[in-house]
């Protein structure tokens, strides 16, 4: 059984639970869990002011439930292991992870798998799959690993990526790409695409062999991918030329 942290009632002001690290409470008791401090508004408190909590983490598993959507960075700076939001989940969900998984079986905030304010590089390995809807700047300046969103994306997807692929299978919104140096975005959702900004240029239409196998390997993940998108031809544009020019964002064809 996992350790699962179950929020006793939903809160307007955000907790911040960066300080609660997979690698740490696999090895604490739940009272020790109990204790870690988060942050609450402007305010230090303990977690179990907030959270109850069953299970262990022993077989590296945590699990957050409940209404989490004022609830901030889970999941942050992940190295391993294997992290379920059965619910929402607020901002920088796995910000600059290096490893793991992350599944939140509902919505996602802004900075999903994105960098610190401040910081050189966000997530640099691991997966992130966002059953729902996510916020802005989805994988700012991300250097590897795999994020996909199953529901609406903000604007800004892939702001300053470094590598790494973006996978989203709803609306998109505005400027996605912006400042990208390397990497993948994919656009697969039945919504006309977003205007690409005009640092992007068309290269070619194909069926990539990589985007079949990080189709089938999201599924393996439990993550749903339509059976169209197996099947479809990629418009491809390479940008943000302002960059380096090497990223590029794949479009379904319809």
């Amino acid at each position: 059984m996992p350790l699962v942290l179950r929020l006793k009632q939903a809160t307007s002001i955000p907790l911040e639970v960066d300080g609660v690290r997979l690698e740490v409470v696999r090895g604490q008791s739940v009272d020790e869990v109990f204790r870690t401090p988060i942050q609450y508004g402007n305010a230090q408190a303990p977690l179990g002011e907030f959270f109850d909590a069953a299970g262990s983490a022993v077989d590296n598993e945590l699990v957050w439930e409940g209404d989490c959507s004022a609830v901030k960075l889970i999941g942050a700076g992940l190295t391993e292991g294997r992290i379920r939001v059965e619910g929402n989940a607020g901002d920088w969900v796995g910000a600059e992870m290096h490893g793991g998984r992350i599944h939140v079986r509902g919505n996602a905030g802004d900075l999903v798998g994105a960098v610190y304010r401040g910081g050189r590089r966000g997530m640099t390995g691991g997966e992130i799959l966002i059953d729902g809807d996510a916020g802005d700047e989805i994988g700012h300046t991300m250097r590897r690993g795999l994020i996909a969103v199953g529901g609406r994306a903000g604007d800004a997807v892939g702001f300053s990526m470094i590598a790494g692929s973006i996978f989203l299978f709803g609306e998109a919104g505005i400027r996605p790409g912006a400042g990208m140096k390397r990497g993948t975005i994919a656009l697969f959702g039945p919504h006309g695409p977003p205007k690409l900004l005009p640092t992007f240029k068309f290269a070619d239409i194909s069926r990539p062999v990589f985007v079949r196998y990080y189709l089938l390997r999201l599924r393996e993940m439990g993550f749903f991918v339509p059976d169209e998108c197996f099947r479809a031809d990629y418009r491809r544009y390479c940008g943000d030329f302002l960059e380096l020019g090497k990223g590029e964002i794949l479009i379904r064809s319809s």
